[in-house]
């Protein structure tokens, strides 16, 4: 458990961390606990590359890796931590070894399996924080559950198109994961997984905030996204940081759920084009949820309802076609999910192709 009792310092370790040690709200008691710090990252693609490297580069004593998956040259765009070398290597793997190479005076661990309901309790228990660098809901939820049953802090991030969030859920009394999203979407208000790009540099961005964040966490020195959501478009550079309130029921989870797969096809996504032509004619509503300095109407009518004041919207007949929109793609996606919860049944998420 935090705070963590420091570890001294070697000669050669004050040479390499040696910029980190000149910062005055640093110095050696803060890069000590940093060396006797814990971490694992679950999920080493996208978000786990940037946070590892940074992670591994910062002095972390000891940083575990878990990724059941294997390196395909798909993922070169964004999981730069790879080469064209690692292509079938399971990502843990590969990872420690590059990590390792860069950075032998960390230990390093390769868990080359998934996490699962029978093995998470166990896993990360072992360690002072999680990152969460995973890429579906129902690891997400998992990792919040035992986090709260362990009381034990984790990083979250997601990225989608240009936009990603980061926060920190289950530290020091704040919030957790749930209080921000209760449950996982329902498959028809998931993100289609087929279909969701994302600019490499946005999972570069969003990592290394990350890392930031656990490297502010164990040092004591800063102040965490605790409480907050941290929200980007990287495609605008527009920033907010949306309050999240801990609810105390949340945190009383005393054993683990069930944990199914709700990411598929059934997704009701709708181009621009095709948006344009179907419902020219049909009455409907179009609501951009990003905040109101980024609105951006996508015709006359449309309304701007931040994703946080979505849920206080009124609708007349839970069957109109209600269209969301956001820049990035994430926010039109979780209001989707808290209008379904709602009661709505006619709910479109407008791309931006």
């Amino acid at each position: 458990m935090l705070p963590l009792q420091p570890i001294s310092m070697t000669e050669e370790e004050k040479i390499r961390y040696n910029r980190q040690l000149a910062l005055p709200s640093w110095g050696m008691k803060a890069q000590e606990k940093v060396k006797a710090g814990r971490v694992i990252v679950i999920g080493a693609g996208g978000l786990g590359c940037p946070v590892l490297s940074y992670l591994a580069a910062a002095g972390i004593g000891t940083i575990s890796i878990m990724d059941h998956d294997v390196v395909d040259i798909s993922n070169l765009q964004r999981q730069v931590i790879y080469d064209m070398n690692d292509i079938g290597k399971n990502k843990a793997l590969a990872a420690s070894q590059k990590l390792k190479a860069f950075n032998p005076l960390v230990n390093i661990v390769a868990i080359e399996k998934a996490l699962d309901k029978k093995n998470a309790l166990e896993i990360i228990s072992g360690y002072d924080i999680m990152v969460d660098a995973t890429d579906n809901f129902e690891t997400r939820y998992l990792i919040n559950d035992a986090c709260v049953i362990l009381g034990k802090p984790f990083v979250f991030a997601s990225i989608l198109g240009f936009e990603g969030q980061v926060s920190v859920f289950n530290y020091k009394d704040g919030p957790t994961y749930r209080c921000l999203y209760p449950e996982p979407p329902a498959k028809e208000n998931a993100p289609n997984c087929n279909e969701n790009g994302v600019i490499g540099a946005l999972a570069g961005t969003i990592g290394c905030i990350q890392a930031n964040e656990v490297l502010k966490i164990i040092s004591g020195v800063g102040e965490t996204l605790s409480g907050k959501l941290l929200v980007m478009d990287l495609l605008d550079n527009k920033f907010s940081a949306l309050k999240i309130t801990a609810i105390a029921e949340n945190k009383k989870i005393k054993s683990l759920g069930e944990y199914n797969a709700v990411c598929d096809n059934s997704i009701t996504f709708i181009s621009r084009k095709n948006f344009a032509e179907q419902f020219s004619q049909i009455p409907h509503v179009s609501i951009d949820v990003s905040d109101e300095f980024e609105f951006m109407p996508i015709e006359d009518n449309t309304k701007n309802v931040p994703l946080y004041e979505i849920e206080q919207q009124n609708f007349d007949n839970p069957d109109t076609p209600v269209i969301l929109y956001c820049k990035g793609g994430i926010r039109s996606r979780q209001a989707a999910l808290l209008l379904s919860k709602k009661g709505m049944k006619n709910i479109f998420c407008l791309t931006n192709n």
